[in-house]
């Protein structure tokens, strides 16, 4: 989520290049860069719905927390803050209550495993001081009645270019690679007051394990592993020609689906492209049809995992005509 686009701010001396050191520049606005939600998009309401997940059907893959009990998340928030609250474009706030009872929803949901939570505002400590819920690390970059304050001023434009806490946090992180062995012990004490010039206040007691065993990977620079899914299963007799061989023609490919879907665009059914997948949205049915490497389509039901083969055009049509 970003608010502001001060990437091609008419101020920015540099377009499309955001930095937040003048002396080691590093465009940190590059081309992998990804911004789900932007500007007026990004909303305390609007928060809320993608950490707990409560989305209306139409909504993107890609503005979505597709999270369940084994994942780790990272939340990561700086702004303008105070005692028990965040702001939300100058208009509204997000209150240190609403953001444990947030976390409480995705933990009753279980769309989390661990939480690593951390807040670089004024008064950032309270933003985190009321969660209760299991397996939370919260970090704020300032105490209870102390301002967090900026480092490097850029004097093109009269700005400072970085918070303290997340500058020394990002010069931590340059070095991580999926194989450090550095641990979160490690990383919860940078930026000392000295450093800082506020007090980094940190939460640890409601981690289930250690957190001098817990790997700075476990939420930075990791890697996804990916489980295979059950095996396609062989095509029946009367899916076979007299080759022996499934007739392609007669299977779904995504290509081919989506050029049957070109029509049905503006009734409702969403189409989220992605390589070879395109997922179909119902109002109270979820499919994702998959394109095999041996051209076999199958189907998964989002709402039961179950994976099966079938024959395309009676399929499709019956679901869409039933819809």
């Amino acid at each position: 989520m970003l608010s502001d686009d001060a990437s091609c701010s008419p101020r920015n001396p540099r377009p499309a290049q955001i930095f937040n050191n003048p002396y080691n520049p590093v465009n940190l606005y590059g081309e992998s860069i990804e911004v789900d939600y932007r500007g007026y998009e990004v909303t305390v309401e609007n928060f809320i719905r993608v950490l707990t997940g409560r989305l209306p059907p139409s909504t993107p893959t890609s503005k979505r927390l597709n999270t369940d009990e084994h994942s780790n998340i990272l939340i990561y928030m700086t702004g303008h803050g105070g005692d028990g609250f965040l702001k939300f474009q100058d208009e509204n706030e997000l209150s240190s209550n609403e953001m444990a009872d947030v976390v409480e929803q995705m933990w009753q949901k279980k769309r989390y495993h661990e939480i690593l939570f951390i807040v670089d505002t004024c008064q950032a400590e309270s933003m985190g001081k009321l969660i209760y819920s299991p397996n939370v690390v919260t970090v704020g970059s300032s105490a209870i009645g102390e301002d967090s304050l900026s480092l490097h001023v850029d004097k093109d434009i009269g700005v400072f270019m970085s918070d303290r806490y997340s500058y020394h946090a990002s010069e931590f992180l340059k070095g991580i690679t999926p194989e450090s062995k550095q641990t979160m012990d490690q990383f919860l004490s940078i930026c000392p007051k000295h450093q800082c010039l506020s007090t980094v206040v940190t939460r640890t007691e409601l981690l289930r394990r250690p957190i001098r065993t817990v790997p700075v990977t476990d939420f930075f620079a990791s890697v996804r592993h990916i489980e295979a899914g059950p095996d396609v299963p062989e095509p029946t007799p009367d899916q076979l020609n007299a080759t022996g061989e499934p007739p392609k023609q007669s299977f779904l490919t995504d290509k081919l689906m989506k050029r049957r879907l070109e029509g049905f665009q503006n009734t409702g059914i969403q189409m989220a492209d992605n390589e070879n997948l395109v997922q179909l949205e119902y109002a109270d049915i979820d499919l994702v049809f998959e394109e095999q490497i041996d051209e076999v389509p199958t189907r998964r039901d989002l709402k039961t995992g179950i994976l099966e083969t079938f024959q395309c055009s009676p399929l499709i049509n019956d679901e869409i005509r039933q819809k």
